[in-house]
C-alpha cells in the first residue's frame, strides 16, 4: 500500500516510519567482525525509535513526483542515520550532555563516549554512501545533487553552525533574529533537506521546489518553536529527553524570548503558512499539510 493512498496523517506517519525502519536494518545490519561494537551501537541509536517525521517528509514529497518507493526510502534511511548521528553529539558531555534519549539511555551512556563520537561519525558516512550509491537513483547527476544539498544542509553553514551558534549562546542574551537564525541552522536546514529531497529525486521544476523550500522554512521553524516549549512545559516520560536543559543552560529560546502563550501562537501561523505554501501543487500535498498541524500539536 503506497504512502499516496492514505488520507489520514497519524497512519501515513506509523506506515513510513514503519517503512523507513525495515529499510535502516536493511542498510546497517548487525556484525560479527571484530568492530563489531561499533555496528552495536549505530544500531543502537539509529533503530526502534523516534517518530521518523523526516524520513515521512522524504516520502510524502517523493510522492508528488513519482519517485519510486525504494529510491524514496533509501533517502529517507540515510536522513534518518544523519540525524542519529546528530543526536549522539548532541547528547556528548561536550555538547548538551544528556544521559536520555529517547526514553532510553543516550548513547554514550550506553556504550561509552568514544564509541558513541565513532558511531556518530560512521552513521554519517553511510548516510553519503547510500546517497552516492546506483540503487538511490540511475542518474549520476540526481545523486550528486543529493549530496551536495545533504552536505550544505549538515556543514558549517547549516547544522554545525547552527550548534556551534547554541554553545556560543550560553548565558548570553539574544535577539530573536539570532534565535531564528541559529534554529533555521541547527534544526530547519535538516528538515528543509527532508522536504526537497523528493523534488530532487523527481527532477521537479523549479516552482514545485519554491513551494516545498518555502513550506520547509515555515515548518522549521514551527518544529523547533514546540520543542522549546515542550522543553519549558513537558516530562521525560512524554518527550523521551530531559526536559528543562534549556533553562538550566541559560540559553535563549524562543519561549524565553516571547513567552509561552505568544511562543505558541507564532508556532500555529507558522504551521497554516507552512500549509498554504503548498496550494501550487493542489490536493496530493494534503498530507504535508498535515504534517504542518501534527508538529504544533505534538507531545514529544
Amino acid at each position: 500500500m503506497p504512502l499516496s493512498s492514505y488520507r489520514n496523517f497519524e497512519l501515513a506517519l506509523a506506515f513510513a516510519a514503519q517503512a523507513t525502519e525495515k529499510q535502516m536494518d536493511r542498510l546497517l545490519p548487525a556484525s560479527e567482525e571484530p568492530e563489531a561494537r561499533l555496528y552495536e551501537a549505530m544500531r543502537y541509536a539509529s533503530l526502534g525509535g523516534g517518530k521518523r517525521l523526516r524520513a515521512f517528509l522524504v516520502l510524502a514529497g517523493a510522492t508528488l513526483f513519482g519517485v519510486s518507493k525504494s529510491a524514496a526510502l533509501r533517502v529517507a534511511s540515510a536522513i534518518e542515520f544523519v540525524h542519529a548521528y546528530s543526536l549522539i553529539h548532541d547528547d556528548l558531555p561536550a555538547m548538551d550532555d544528556d544521559d536520555l534519549r529517547r526514553g532510553k539511555p543516550s548513547c554514550h551512556r550506553a556504550f561509552d563516549e568514544a564509541t558513541a563520537i565513532l558511531a556518530g561519525d560512521a552513521l554519517q558516512s553511510l548516510a553519503f554512501e547510500i546517497l552516492a550509491h546506483e540503487d538511490t537513483h540511475g542518474d549520476p547527476g540526481v545523486r550528486a545533487a543529493l549530496v551536495l544539498e545533504l552536505a550544505r544542509a549538515i556543514g558549517p553553514a547549516g547544522m554545525c553552525g547552527g550548534q556551534m551558534l547554541d554553545l556560543e549562546a550560553e548565558g548570553r542574551e539574544l535577539s530573536i533574529g539570532a534565535v531564528t537564525r541559529l534554529q533555521r541552522l541547527k534544526t530547519g536546514a535538516l528538515i528543509s533537506y527532508s522536504c526537497v529531497a523528493g523534488a530532487i529525486l523527481g527532477k521537479a521544476a523549479e516552482p514545485s521546489r519554491h513551494a516545498l523550500s518555502a513550506y520547509a522554512h515555515d515548518l522549521g521553524m514551527a518544529f523547533q518553536i514546540v520543542d522549546d516549549l515542550l522543553d519549558a512545559e513537558g516530562a521525560a516520560a512524554e518527550i523521551g529527553k530531559t526536559p528543562g536543559k534549556d533553562a538550566a543552560a541559560g540559553k535563549a529560546t524562543f519561549v524565553s524570548i516571547l513567552g509561552v502563550e505568544r511562543a505558541r501562537d507564532q508556532a500555529s501561523r507558522l504551521a497554516e503558512q507552512a500549509g498554504r505554501h503548498l496550494d501550487p501543487l493542489g490536493p496530493k500535498a494534503d498530507l504535508l499539510k498535515q504534517a504542518a498541524r501534527f508538529v504544533v500539536a505534538r507531545r514529544a
